[in-house]
Order: C-alpha cells, then sequence, then structure tokens
C-alpha cells in the first residue's frame, strides 16, 4: 500500500517522539555510527597523586563494570541513554530484558552503557554519576535497573530516592557518599557524553550495534532486525 506524504509525515513524527534530544550540535560534529568508536574506555587521569591514581583506578573497575556479556562475543551493542529520559526508561521496560536474554546472556553479543545527560534533564548527570559510583564497587547493572524503575520518584528533585538506591543495591555507602561528594566520576560521565558527540549522537536512547545505528525506543523487532543482520556480517567476517 502506497505511503502518501501526509501519512509519510505522520509516522517520522511518531518515531522521532522516541526520544530526548539535546541542542543541535555544531557544525564541527563528525557522525560515525560504528560501535568501536564509541565504545567504553576510562578517562584516566595524569596526575600521579595518590589521590588521583585511585580515582583512576575507581573509574577503570566503573567503565568495565557497565559492560555485560562475554568477552569473545562477536558483536557490540552500544546504549547511549539518559537515566531521566522517559523513552530510555520506556526502552528499558519493554525491550531490554529480551535483548539481553536472546543475545548478551547466550554469547552472541556484548552490551555496554554510555552516559549522555541531557542539558534539559536536570537530574541525569547526577543520576549518571550515581550509577557510576555503583559501578566502581561492580553494581553498575542492579543501580541501572533501579534508576529507571524508580525514574518517576526522583526526577522532580527527590534526590533523597538516591540513597535509598545505593542500600538496596548493597553498596558500601561510605564509600558511595564519597564517590558521589567528590564528583569522583564526572571525568567518566563527560567522557561519555563528549565521545557520544563526536559519533554524531544528538538523541537518547540512541543505539549502535556494529555498523548500524537505532534512534529512539524502537519495538523488540527492530533490535532483532539490526542485532541477526550484524552478526550474520560478523559471521561472514570470520571465515
Amino acid at each position: 500500500m502506497a505511503v502518501t506524504a501526509s501519512r509519510f509525515g505522520s509516522l517520522l513524527l511518531t518515531l522521532l517522539a522516541l526520544a530526548c534530544s539535546r541542542p543541535k550540535a555544531s557544525a564541527s560534529t563528525t557522525p560515525d555510527s560504528g560501535a568501536a568508536r564509541i565504545a567504553p574506555t576510562a578517562a584516566v587521569s595524569r596526575d600521579t597523586s595518590p589521590a588521583a591514581r585511585g580515582d583512576s583506578l575507581a573509574r577503570l573497575r566503573a567503565d568495565s563494570a557497565r559492560i555485560q556479556g562475554h568477552a569473545g562475543a562477536p558483536l557490540w551493542i552500544i546504549e547511549v541513554s539518559d537515566f531521566q529520559c522517559p523513552f530510555c526508561r520506556q526502552w528499558h521496560e519493554s525491550v531490554y530484558p529480551t535483548v539481553v536474554k536472546e543475545y548478551v546472556q547466550s554469547g552472541k553479543a556484548r552490551l555496554a552503557y554510555i552516559n549522555f545527560p541531557l542539558p534539559s534533564h536536570a537530574y541525569s548527570r547526577p543520576a549518571a554519576e550515581l550509577a557510576m559510583c555503583a559501578a566502581a564497587q561492580g553494581k553498575f547493572w542492579p543501580m541501572h535497573d533501579s534508576l529507571f524503575s524508580t525514574q518517576g520518584r526522583w526526577e522532580h528533585g527527590d534526590l533523597a530516592v538516591f540513597d535509598s538506591l545505593g542500600r538496596d543495591v548493597g553498596l558500601n555507602e561510605a564509600q558511595l557518599r564519597a564517590c558521589l561528594d567528590r564528583h569522583q566520576m564526572q571525568p567518566l560521565v563527560q567522557a561519555d557524553y563528549d565521545r557520544a558527540v563526536d559519533a554524531g549522537v544528538g538523541a537518547t536512547p540512541t543505539f549502535i550495534i556494529g555498523s548500524t545505528r537505532i534512534n529512539g525506543a524502537q519495538p523488540l523487532e527492530e533490535f532483532r532486525k539490526a542485532v541477526d543482520a550484524e552478526l550474520a556480517k560478523a559471521s561472514k567476517g570470520a571465515k
């Protein structure tokens, strides 16, 4: 059946509404859809003082903890997300569990989370720092789940919820408080954001699956098609 111009426009608006957007990037931004360009890499300080070395080691632990899946998996799935974005929460609730079960736990793909706290979301950056502080204690994914499931409680500024989330996921509270008070993970969060901008990301959620990019909280079938196609390409390349 033919799609009229007006109907196509309506469809496009619907798809665009599935993402939270940041202000337009400057003309110098160079889009690059490759997952390797945006895969996690910790921001390591050049400062050699004991405190700076401790911060760098904590960021390295956090960087590793926000990756799940077998190291030998042939495909990266990069999730560029904002904990305060309602469409990111929607994807987490409706698609994420199946993607993890079918592709990550099966050894077909590795999933990594990249922080992209939008300036329009006042509490997304504190949430990102909380998640990465939890990651430094090996608890990124439990905190990731808790932040999305409680988004409606803290998105209007009730950040006392963050303290309860730390207890709920079993964090050392003194270490968590020190990490947050010192903004220990801020360089890692900012490095995530900058790398995503350099890769041409402008909205959340954005997914980079091998060389394929998916914008917005698209349905599960869209992810299956993209992941299966990239796995097929990886399989051909390995032969």
